[in-house]
C-alpha cells in the first residue's frame, strides 16, 4: 500500500474522477472481455460513468487516431461491473490499455504479473518532473505500473443553504458531530446520507474513523494484514460508530441503495452531509452546485495527526496486451497536459500533474489547499492488498452498519479470515 505522508505544494487545477478512454469510431456497451487487438488499432477497456468525460475522450482517441493513423477501440464499461471483470480479462483477453485504480488496488495486480511495466514511458516522457506525491501511488520496487489520473480527496460534503436554514455549523469534534446529528434529527432531516449497496462507503467511513482515532501507522498495519481486527485499540473506533448509528445519524435501509441514491438525499436537503469524495456532485444540478460545500471529517482524538482519505485513479497496460508500443504511444498522447486537462474538466477532483490550468472549480481548489496542509493516504476503498480480504473487510462494515449489535461476531469473522488469507 502506497500512503502518501505529504503532499507538496501544487498549482490549482481541475480533474475527473475516473480513469478511461473512448474509442475514436465507437463506444461499445460493457462485456466482460474485450475483441483482441489487430495491428493498427488499440483497445482499451474503462469505467467512465461521467458523460461529459467520455465526450472529451471520443475527441482525444480521434486526435491519436488522426496523429497516429491508429485507430483507439474502447470499451466502456459499467464502473462496479468492471470491478469484477478485470479479473478475467487481465488473464485470458487482456485490452491493450485499461482503467484501474493505484495503490493496493493496482499493487495486487503487479504481484501476479498481470500489469506492464512503464517505467521506460516514465523516462521517455520525464513524468516524474511533474508528477507529485501521486506517482508513488503507482509505483511498486522503484518501477512504475500506470500513470495517475487524478485524486479524490474524501470528507464531509453538504449544502450551505441547508446549514444556514436550519442554523447547522460544521461538526470539528466529535461532541461537535453528536450535537450537529441531534440537530439535524430535530429538524427532520437525516444527519449523514450514505448508501452501501456496493459497500465500499461503509468502508470508507471506517478509514476515515480509524485514521482519526489509532492514526496512519495502526491503519496501515491493518490493512496490510498486521494486525488483528480484535485489537483492544479498534475498540474506541467502533465505540464512536455504534453510537453513532444507534442514534440514527445515517440513512435508513442504506443497504438497499448505493451511493448515487444516497447523494440525490444530500441534493434534495433530505441530509445533512455524506462522506464521500468530489464525485458526488454529479447528483447536483448546475444551479445548485454552487451550494455544495467542502469541510475535512472531524477530529475525534486531538492527540493523533491530521490524515485524509486520498484516493488515486490510475491508467494501465496490461501484461498480456497485444499492441503494447501503441499502447505506450496513447498513453503519452492522453497524458499531454492539453488531453489531460480536458478530460479531467467535467469533474471535481485534484490533478496528478502540477502544470495543468487553475480550476475554476472552488471544490478542486479548497482539495488542493487542503493537501498543502495535512497528511494523508492513498487507502481509499482498495481495503487490504488481498482481494479476498478486501471483500471480506467491505461485506463486515456494511454489515456492522446495518447490524452493530453484531460487533463482535464480525470482528471475529474478518480476523478469522485475517488469519486464513496470511497464514497466521
Amino acid at each position: 500500500m502506497t500512503f502518501l505522508k505529504q503532499f507538496p505544494s501544487t498549482t490549482r487545477r481541475r480533474f475527473l474522477k475516473g480513469a478511461g478512454l473512448v474509442s475514436a469510431a465507437a463506444v461499445t456497451g460493457s462485456f466482460p472481455i474485450p475483441a483482441i487487438a489487430q495491428a493498427q488499432e488499440v483497445t482499451m477497456i474503462s469505467a467512465e460513468n461521467n458523460g461529459e468525460a467520455l465526450d472529451a475522450l471520443k475527441a482525444i482517441a480521434a486526435g491519436f487516431s488522426k496523429e497516429a493513423g491508429v485507430n483507439v477501440v474502447i470499451n466502456n464499461m459499467d464502473h462496479e461491473a468492471h470491478k469484477t471483470a478485470i479479473r478475467n480479462y487481465l488473464v485470458a483477453g487482456a485490452p491493450d490499455v485499461c482503467s484501474w485504480f493505484s495503490g493496493n488496488r493496482m499493487r495486487a495486480f503487479v504481484k501476479r504479473g498481470l500489469f506492464d511495466d512503464i517505467s521506460d514511458l516514465f523516462e521517455k516522457e520525464k513524468y516524474k518532473d511533474v508528477l507529485g506525491a501521486t506517482a508513488g501511488a503507482v509505483t511498486e520496487d522503484g518501477k512504475q505500473y500506470g500513470l495517475p489520473t487524478g485524486g479524490t480527496l474524501w470528507g464531509m460534503f453538504y449544502r450551505k443553504d441547508v446549514f444556514e436554514e436550519h442554523g447547522l455549523t460544521v461538526p470539528k469534534t466529535a461532541e461537535d458531530f453528536m450535537a450537529y446529528g441531534d440537530k439535524c434529527k430535530a429538524a427532520g432531516i437525516t444527519p449523514v446520507a450514505i448508501g452501501t449497496k456496493e459497500l465500499w462507503p461503509a468502508a470508507g467511513w471506517f478509514d476515515q474513523m480509524n485514521l482519526r482515532i489509532n492514526g496512519l501507522d495502526k491503519h496501515m498495519a491493518l490493512m496490510n494484514g498486521e494486525m488483528s481486527y480484535l485489537d483492544p485499540s479498534l475498540t474506541a473506533v467502533f465505540d464512536q460508530w455504534e453510537a453513532m448509528i444507534s442514534k440514527g445519524f445515517f440513512t435508513p435501509n442504506h443497504t438497499s441503495f448505493g451511493w448515487q441514491e444516497a447523494a440525490a438525499l444530500l441534493a434534495q436537503k433530505k441530509a445533512g452531509m455524506m462522506n464521500l469524495g468530489a464525485f458526488l456532485r454529479s447528483a447536483f444540478t448546475a444551479e445548485d452546485l454552487p451550494q455544495l460545500g467542502y469541510a475535512t471529517f472531524p477530529v475525534l482524538d486531538a492527540k493523533v495527526g491530521h490524515f485524509e482519505e486520498f484516493s488515486v485513479n490510475s491508467i494501465h497496460i496490461p501484461a498480456k496486451a497485444k499492441n503494447k508500443q501503441g499502447a505506450r504511444d496513447f498513453l503519452a498522447y492522453f497524458y499531454r497536459p492539453e488531453n489531460l486537462a480536458a478530460y479531467l474538466e467535467p469533474g471535481g477532483n485534484v490533478p496528478p500533474r502540477n502544470d495543468l490550468p487553475q480550476s475554476k472549480d472552488p471544490l478542486v481548489n479548497i482539495a488542493v489547499e487542503t493537501m498543502k496542509t495535512v497528511q494523508g493516504t492513498s487507502q481509499y476503498y482498495d481495503r487490504d492488498s488481498d482481494p479476498d480480504m478486501a471483500q471480506a473487510g467491505l461485506v463486515g462494515f456494511q454489515e456492522f452498519m446495518a447490524k452493530p449489535d453484531r460487533r463482535k461476531a464480525i470482528l471475529t469473522r474478518l480476523e478469522g479470515t485475517r488469519k486464513r488469507i496470511y497464514k497466521i
